[in-house]
């Protein structure tokens, strides 16, 4: 069996390993892979791993051994679903690897907003503390979290770990979610949209993107928010309505946003939310802990050889 995985850069740079893949087919292995080389590169292979790399309904017309697509990713909107189902591929995904981790970079973007910790060691480095007239100096407000309100909109298992994380920091918890359940209520308080749009101190979106969700955050629900809060989202860039996040920032309504995603990726350069201001962007690296990547590959293995086995798992169905 001929396994080609065709765009295994960002899951493994090289401090992982493929040998599980290895052990189940004739592997090849391609770190990034161009459109238009995507149909020769899947020849007459048979299971085709992709991250980002789009399969087509072309693709799968023109590459009519495939019978296994498995994604190294949760989403699989790169998936033509509807016409690899047609010729009877199976199709899996990750569906929870980094929950951990993504939790965890929630909250180190907040507390990057907190305290500019790369701001004042660049400033260090550069001499300038050494060079101060006073034992100590500070750029921006330096923010205590404690007995603040932190609103989290998607309490699944990520928004639940980011909030067990404030709750350990003193902040209260407040939730909006239509699936509720008790593991959520030991950690915060479950309520409608409005109310914690206007109750909460720091904002951080954790939920799918649905048509539901999308442009969830725009001008109509900021006005909603108290002035000066702070929104986080290392979930979907299209949750956001860009331009409205960026007028918000440069008037002061919201004082600093931090985000792990943008709606196109990667970023384009007239990005709006590039040139706004207290505005920290990172390139959607809040799943890419070694720790998380490993997972990832671990579950990977493990669906194809259920898949292999007459037992498919994480199957993906239009």
């Amino acid at each position: 069996m001929k396994i080609v995985i065709l765009d295994g850069y960002t899951e493994n740079p090289g401090d992982l390993s493929w040998d599980g893949f290895r052990a189940l087919g004739e592997l090849t292995v391609y770190d990034r892979t161009p459109g238009e080389d995507i149909i020769e590169r899947i020849g007459d292979a048979e299971v085709v791993i992709i991250n980002k790399t789009p399969i087509s309904r072309e693709t799968l017309e023109a590459c009519s051994g495939i019978r296994y697509i498995g994604l190294l990713a949760t989403g699989y909107n790169v998936v033509d679903i509807e016409a690899a189902q047609e010729r009877g591929v199976t199709i899996t995904n990750i569906p929870a690897y980094g929950t951990a981790a993504v939790g965890q970079f929630a909250i180190a973007l907040l507390l990057e907003i907190c305290h500019h910790i790369g701001h004042h060691n660049k400033e260090v480095h550069e001499g300038r503390w050494e060079k101060n007239t006073d034992w100590c100096f500070w750029d921006y407000p330096l923010i205590e979290l404690a007995g603040k309100t932190l609103g989290i909109i998607g309490f699944g298992r990520i928004g639940q770990t980011a909030g067990a994380i404030a709750k350990a920091l003193g902040m209260r918890v407040i939730a909006c979610d239509e699936i509720q359940n008790e593991t959520g209520r030991v950690i915060g308080e479950y309520m409608s949209l409005e109310t914690l749009l206007a109750q909460s101190d720091v904002i951080s979106l954790h939920c799918p993107l649905f048509p539901a969700t999308q442009g969830i955050i725009n001008k109509h629900t900021i006005a909603k928010m108290k002035d000066g809060v702070i929104l986080l989202n290392n979930s979907r860039g299209a949750l956001i309505v860009e331009q409205d996040l960026a007028d918000a920032l440069n008037s002061g309504k919201i004082y600093a946003a931090a985000l792990d995603v943008v709606s196109t990726e990667p970023i384009r350069g007239d990005n709006p939310l590039l040139k706004a201001k207290n505005c920290i962007i990172t390139p959607h690296i809040s799943w890419a802990s070694r720790e998380s990547r490993q997972r990832l590959m671990d579950i990977a293995i493990d669906n194809l050889r259920a898949y292999l086995k007459n037992e498919p798992q994480n199957t993906i169905s239009k």
